[in-house]
């Protein structure tokens, strides 16, 4: 079960520390052993359609935008469950509002002189807070997190521009997840094997000897993955 980690791994970001441990627990707790390879994201600009699972980590602005757009897409496209947090849930945005929408629109943070913002500034920075997050009835989140809400860990300054919402709605990107303001918080595919994202970082919460439940999900999906591809 190979499954890509792309961020530009940093012993400072705190997500990228949590890693190994969530990933020892999933293989005791779950008995999932995934194989993971860290994949900075000047490398994801191509090559990985082999994995299992991509898994866009929180770490932005990453070096390589192109990169971690196209591990989204490539996710998207060809079915592999994908699971962006953070900077990976706002780069999955992008890539859904250029590739299927046509959009031509930026991230402020990684481009501050373009014209039109998908990503901007929230008005409250959420960085070293914790926050409810009210689900869709019925959609892949609420089903994976089990309650119709969630308080959720996050270190991030930007979200999507809700003047987008609409037109990415009617693209086929579902809006699962809201802050009490209604702002934007989850986005899934329906139909696709396992698409979400969160602005949230269920690597920070969680008990120590226990993956969030988005994460534990997310390994499941790669593990039926996984199983097919040895079936055919």
């Amino acid at each position: 079960m190979r499954i890509a980690l792309v961020a530009d791994r940093s012993s400072s970001v705190r997500a990228h520390t949590r890693v190994p441990r969530i990933l020892e627990s999933l293989r005791e707790r779950d008995g999932l052993a995934l194989d993971a390879y860290w994949i900075p994201t000047p490398e994801a600009v191509s090559g990985l359609e082999g994995f299992d699972g991509i898994w866009v980590l929180p770490g932005s602005p990453y070096a390589s935008e192109q990169g971690a757009v196209n591990a989204a897409r490539t996710a998207r496209e060809h079915g592999i469950p994908f699971l962006g947090t953070c900077g990976g849930f706002q780069h999955a945005l992008l890539e859904f509002a250029r590739g299927v929408c046509g959009l031509d629109v930026a991230h402020a943070e990684n481009d501050p002189d373009g014209g039109r913002f998908l990503l901007t500034p929230l008005r409250c920075s959420l960085a070293g807070h914790e926050s409810l997050v009210l689900l869709t009835p019925g959609s892949l989140a609420e089903r994976v997190i089990g309650a119709p809400s969630t308080v959720a860990a996050y270190n991030c300054s930007y979200g999507l521009d809700p003047g987008h919402e609409a037109l990415m709605s009617a693209g086929g990107l579902a809006f699962t997840g809201r802050a009490e303001d209604g702002s934007v918080r989850v986005a899934e595919i329906p139909g696709h094997p396992f698409f979400l994202g969160t602005l949230f970082q269920p690597e920070l919460s969680g008990e120590r000897s226990r993956p969030h439940p988005v994460i534990s999900a997310f390994a499941a999906a790669v593990a039926v993955r996984a199983a097919s591809a040895l079936s055919r």
